[in-house]
């Protein structure tokens, strides 16, 4: 099977909107604002980018978008505007773990090999996962929802992601801490060897990656997290 050349990926997992078109070797890319306005500017922007790109919704390989973890509203959107585009133009769809375009990007922009991903998933924890880019496109393991403090560092190895403001402070050490996001574009790098792999699937089957089933605290929750920060470890 021929490496696929017309692609389009996205991700709302965070606070950013990233969307990238690949035509053979041009690549058109966007980020803007994400949240509560990914629903309405995501199609839009894709619309623009595949225009200028030159390209019909039906002439892609592939669409590629960001299945977490990440915000439940950001996922949904995501999903459902893929299996959207999908089922209307007969494309193939690819779902990335977010994590692992982290991942991608720190190695993309800082030389990072070994990294240990990382993005904020609220109510003071994170999703986190190992990927060693010496070893097949692939996690070491599962994503997992950590506080800051269970975030293990093997020796050697980089942290990257969106945490470091909020949680920098409180995480083990590593040999480099870089700050990036899910980009689109490094789902597009990613795209082709999870292609090649079998990682393309049919509208209909694909679905958000959910590390938590659960979206906030109760107020006893909130509570006796606060009183564990004033008093500290025991």
């Amino acid at each position: 099977m021929p490496a696929p050349t017309k692609l389009l990926a996205f991700d709302t997992s965070t606070e950013w909107l990233s969307v990238a078109v690949r035509h053979g070797e041009h690549l058109l890319s966007r980020t803007s604002a994400g949240g509560a306005q990914a629903s309405s500017s995501l199609i839009p922007l894709i619309q623009e980018l595949l225009a200028e790109a030159g390209l019909a919704m039906a002439e892609l390989d592939a669409i590629a978008f960001g299945r977490g973890p990440g915000s439940f509203t950001g996922l949904r959107t995501a999903c459902s505007v893929a299996q959207g585009l999908g089922f209307g133009a007969g494309v193939r769809l690819l779902p990335v773990d977010t994590l692992h375009a982290v991942a991608e990007e720190a190695r993309h922009r800082f030389g990072a090999t070994r990294v240990v991903a990382l993005l904020d998933a609220r109510m003071d924890e994170l999703y986190a996962a190992h990927y060693d880019f010496g070893q097949p496109a692939r996690s070491e393991a599962e994503p997992l929802l950590l506080s800051p403090e269970q975030v293990q560092v093997p020796p050697g190895w980089a942290l990257a992601g969106n945490v470091f403001a909020a949680y920098g402070a409180r995480l083990p050490a590593a040999t480099a801490c870089h700050e990036v996001l899910p980009a689109a574009e490094a789902m597009l790098r990613l795209a082709p060897e999870l292609l090649a792999a079998g990682g393309g699937v049919p509208p209909a089957q694909a679905w958000p990656l959910y590390v938590r089933d659960k979206v906030a605290q109760t107020t006893e929750e909130r509570a006796a997290l606060k009183a564990t920060r004033a008093t500290g470890p025991t």
